[in-house]
């Protein structure tokens, strides 16, 4: 009886078989060109979305933020989350009104008296009366302004361009804010039921050790909010009581100024500090340099006490972490976002590191051997009698005058007591 023919094999299937005649591993060159192509792919598509990821990181963040105060509400007298998101929604906005009405009135007053004041002050100046007519006059402004007409024309006229670009960005900049509202808002009403859905698909062994460490990042990042408003609670009071002694105006609106964004850490004292004092050496040059100074010492005091400090103690990380995961997160996101990508990134870098360190830990202790105890250390002693020829057989403390003596040794001690 003639054997049946074997059914004729795939290309893919000769393929392998070449391949492993020739001791090829085929299969593993195509998972890391794989695995390659698809990083490569994932990144330039994160890149492109850059400007979404940054939006939906600070919206995220947020909501870990107010989430606490939703979950408060619930416990208290409102059961429904919807009706405690709304409540919590609009005391943000009823904060985030507040803020912009004390930052925006001085300014808009401001604005609005210079603009008033403003044909006096031109008429003052061409008659020479005033101290801008007295500063005309000492330094030939008016000639100087006379030669240069045609320059200054031009000038005039391209200060547009920028005055558009104003425009436009602030327009954008309003478009995100209610992008990030939105998304807030989205993540507080569903982010308990998507928890609740990732969390139904997990074996209960899996589920516990996710919540477990869900509730450790979630207090890694309660923690870093802590620590930051501390800062910069002190900053702001700082700058309140230097402002109130000098007698600079609106020390209130600079210390709320100082506080806001001496949350950025590391360079928000700075970024603060640089209009502040200004204003102040706008008001009297004693208290310019008395104000650069008080910013330069705080600045430092919080850049390398307060911050470390407070934060390991909230965040619970090591503080040169603290200030390597600022200086990374910052350098990256400028990178990817520019500035706002920055300022992201800065303020999201401690709280990205305490929940790394809370991941980390939670897996090497997952992957530790069954029993988790290492093998007894011998004492040196034991150590070099193991290990030393000359070791008398039979001698107390001897390894070969326990059970694990070898043959000779054995032999030597049973004839000790008949050649005796």
């Amino acid at each position: 009886m003639a054997d049946t023919p074997s059914p004729p094999q795939t290309r893919r299937a000769r393929l392998w078989k070449a391949a492993d005649a020739n001791r090829v591993p085929l299969r593993a060159i195509l998972v890391t060109v794989g695995v390659v192509v698809a990083t490569y792919m994932a990144g330039k598509l994160l890149y492109r979305l850059r400007d979404v990821v940054l939006l939906v990181a600070v919206a995220g963040f947020v909501a870990i933020l107010l989430n606490p105060l939703v979950v408060a509400l619930q416990r208290w007298k409102i059961q429904r989350r919807g009706y405690a998101v709304a409540l919590v929604t609009l005391w943000a906005l009823i904060v985030f009104a507040g803020l912009a009405f004390l930052f925006g009135y001085p300014l808009i007053n401001g604005v609005t008296h210079l603009a008033d004041g403003l044909p006096s002050y031109i008429n003052k100046a061409q008659h020479g009366q005033g101290w801008i007519g007295h500063l005309i006059r000492h330094y030939h402004v008016q000639n100087w302004v006379q030669k240069n007409a045609s320059k200054l024309v031009s000038y005039g006229q391209s200060l547009g361009k920028p005055a558009l670009a104003l425009g436009k960005g602030a327009v954008s900049l309003l478009i995100a804010l209610l992008t990030i509202f939105i998304l807030v808002l989205l993540l507080l009403l569903e982010g308990p039921k998507m928890r609740t859905s990732l969390l139904g698909v997990m074996s209960p062994e899996r589920r516990e050790s996710v919540v477990s460490v869900a509730s450790q990042v979630n207090r890694a990042v309660t923690g870093y909010m802590l620590g930051n408003f501390l800062t910069s609670l002190i900053a702001g009071v700082v700058v309140f009581v230097t402002l109130l002694l000098l007698g600079v105006p609106f020390p209130y609106l600079w210390a709320l100024w100082v506080a806001l964004v001496d949350f950025l850490p590391m360079i928000g004292g700075a970024l603060a500090g640089i209009p502040t004092v200004l204003f102040a050496a706008v008001h009297s040059l004693t208290a310019g340099i008395v104000t650069l100074v008080v910013f330069l010492v705080y600045t430092q005091i919080e850049n390398h006490v307060l911050n470390p400090v407070i934060m390991s103690r909230t965040v619970r990380i090591n503080p040169l972490l603290v200030l390597m995961s600022i200086l990374v997160a910052a350098s990256i996101g400028s990178w990817i976002g520019g500035v706002f990508g920055g300022f992201v990134a800065a303020l999201l870098a401690i709280p990205a590191a305490g929940a790394i360190q809370v991941i980390v830990a939670a897996t090497w202790k997952a992957t530790a051997p069954p029993g988790g105890e290492r093998a007894p250390v011998p004492e040196p002693a034991a150590a070099a009698a193991a290990q030393s020829p000359a070791a008398a057989p039979g001698t107390a403390g001897s390894p070969a005058a326990g059970p694990g003596a070898d043959s000779r040794t054995a032999t030597g001690a049973g004839r000790g007591p008949a050649e005796g």
